[in-house]
């Protein structure tokens, strides 16, 4: 099994862990798809609640055709951290290539009502080393 890798970025307190996998049983090589879920974990390391409002997601595949995902909350929730706490969820995106990479930020509010905008670390989708693997 192949070495999970995880992405880290933090902006303004707010720490951002993504870990992608592919997903061999749901890929289909020959019909040029392929599927990767993602964990995404935020982390409030700063000293005031936040909420999480909207996400952007732009996500480019080996030929360099991109697509965005624009949407409120992630996963039909807008969820509210207050100093310490974490937030983790899943979510998955298909390419027709092999490879590609997703990158993102998240709009955060602050207690005080202030918005800001935390980056996503630019993560990898690649599929993994298939030798010895049976098809």
């Amino acid at each position: 099994m192949a070495e999970l890798q995880i992405f880290e970025e933090i902006t303004d307190g707010i720490r951002v862990q993504v870990t992608p996998v592919y997903l061999d049983e749901q890929s289909d090589p020959e019909e040029s798809r392929h599927v990767w879920a993602y964990q995404v974990r935020l982390e409030n390391l700063g000293k005031s609640p936040v909420q999480l409002i909207t996400r952007r997601w732009r996500i480019t595949d080996a030929n360099g055709r991109a697509h965005e995902i624009i949407g409120d909350g992630v996963v039909g929730e807008t969820p509210i951290m207050h100093p310490g706490d974490d937030y983790e969820y899943s979510s998955g995106t298909p390419l027709n290539t092999s490879s590609g990479f997703m990158t993102g930020i998240f709009q955060m509010l602050h207690a005080s009502g202030h918005r800001f905008v935390v980056q996503v670390p630019t993560f990898a989708l690649d599929i993994p080393d298939s030798r010895g693997a049976v098809h």
